[in-house]
């Protein structure tokens, strides 16, 4: 089966263009690296991409002498005899640890300089395929369109990379492109090619047709009432306006506040229905989000959330990153320079350099994975945004999904009383509704560290 493909479409058809096949496959690529690292394989990739900025790129040119034979049109083998994926249970073998020097990290043994440079290193290696294989179809083709699927195109700073380049005109990626987005292509094939049925172009007449990847269940505000009385839970009821203008002040005041909202999000990203919010403005939110809200690893970096107008005056971006599936540095002038003479950051102690303004979404390399936020696709996230800009006058707040380590993101109402009962998140609204941690019944408390397997 097909593990690469290039498909060219025209109105509602899809030609094959090329492929590559298994076991030769990019994604089980960085997924024997996610292994080696001890990080859960079709999991743990993206903890592998936020680990990368934390090392130097070492190991790049062995990975490419040794384990990929790329050629300069992005096609490309692997040496399977360091793999195990065809016919084992592992993904690597001895020959892959014999290679690098090191025994496969366990899961939560401490993670050394040298799987932050192993990150680095096998992250440079992906950009370099993806980069050369949409370069060869630039060349090849006459078309300003490019759609990605499939989970590689989950790499944020891959896909950034491209946005960059502008290689071509438009970038589109799925946002749920992993297996689950599968079920969508499967049902549009059948519309369009089997049926023949013909295709709206949403580039041509401006619309997102996703609805900003807002289509899964909602509830009423009948069903929220229903479901937090079930549950024990004390609340709040109030209108748009006070809602609003309470969790603002509850943002303002560095307390993390649950917010779900409207259908959920499809896809692997919370973009503000499900989300877990904070302002980007406090210099320890990160580790506070991590270590007592999330329960994971301290180095991993949160999302901002950004309206769509303000982009550039903090971003170095100029197109819509609506589903969080690009990555860009942040502006200079936004920066704050604190690499003192006496005192050098090496590893995951570069978490403790200030770096900007708006520190809690500001990786170590000064990068950020964004999700611009528009009117016509989430009102009141946009609503929300807008009045912080108004306190603060910083049209960002962190955004991350609405779960801990190892718990899917929360799709009702009472998981998330259950994961707001379950952790030190101080606020929880959900539709007009309003509660706070000081007034819930301590006795409902969970302790959700023990209540799902790690990821």
């Amino acid at each position: 089966w097909a593990t690469t493909s290039i498909w060219k479409g025209s109105g509602n058809s899809l030609e094959l263009i090329k492929k590559l096949n298994f076991p030769h496959s990019l994604g089980l690529l960085y997924s024997a690296f996610t292994y080696y690292c001890g990080f859960k394989v079709n999991s743990g990739e993206y903890k592998l991409m936020g680990l990368a900025p934390y090392g130097e790129p070492k190991y790049k040119d062995l990975i490419l002498e040794k384990i990929i034979d790329l050629k300069e049109d992005g096609s490309f083998r692997l040496n399977m005899k360091y793999f195990n994926y065809c016919t084992g249970l592992t993904m690597i073998n001895k020959q892959f640890e014999a290679l690098f020097g090191h025994k496969t990290r366990a899961p939560e043994e401490k993670l050394q300089q040298f799987h932050m440079d192993l990150a680095a290193s096998i992250q440079k290696v992906l950009e370099r395929a993806v980069v050369s294989i949409v370069k060869s179809l630039a060349k090849e083709f006459d078309i300003e369109n490019l759609c990605l699927a499939g989970g590689v195109a989950l790499n944020c700073v891959s896909n950034g990379k491209l946005v960059s380049l502008k290689v071509f005109k438009n970038l589109w990626v799925q946002p749920a492109a992993g297996d689950a987005g599968g079920a969508v292509g499967a049902a549009l094939a059948t519309y369009h090619i089997f049926k023949k049925q013909p295709r709206l172009s949403c580039v041509a007449e401006g619309k997102d047709l996703m609805v900003g990847s807002y289509l899964g269940p909602k509830f009423t505000s009948e069903e929220i009432k229903e479901s937090l009385k079930a549950v024990g839970a004390v609340y709040e009821e109030y209108n748009d306006k006070e809602l609003i203008q309470k969790t603002v002040s509850v943002l303002t005041s560095d307390h993390v506040v649950g917010w779900f909202q409207g259908r959920m999000e499809f896809g692997p990203r919370a973009l503000g229905n499900r989300s877990i919010l904070a302002s980007p403005l406090s210099s320890d939110m990160q580790t506070k989000l991590n270590l007592k809200i999330k329960f994971r690893e301290s180095f991993r970096p949160f999302a901002p959330a950004i309206l769509f107008d303000d982009l550039q005056e903090w971003f170095k971006l100029d197109v819509a990153s609506p589903f969080m599936l690009v990555t860009a540095d942040i502006q200079d002038d936004k920066k704050i320079d604190d690499n003192s003479k006496d005192q050098v950051y090496f590893g995951i102690e570069r978490l403790n350099r200030r770096r900007s303004q708006i520190q809690a979404v500001t990786h170590v390399d000064y990068s950020a994975r964004i999700q611009t936020v528009h009117k016509e696709t989430n009102l009141r996230f946009f609503d929300l945004l807008s009045n912080f800009k108004k306190a603060t006058g910083v049209h960002i707040l962190v955004n991350t999904s609405f779960n801990v380590r190892g718990e899917p993101i929360v799709n009702t109402v009472t998981d998330a009383f259950k994961c707001f009962m379950g952790t030190e998140m101080d606020l929880l609204v959900i539709g007009n509704f309003i509660l706070k941690k000081s007034t819930q019944d301590p006795d409902l408390a969970i302790d959700y560290r023990k209540q799902f397997e790690p990821d």
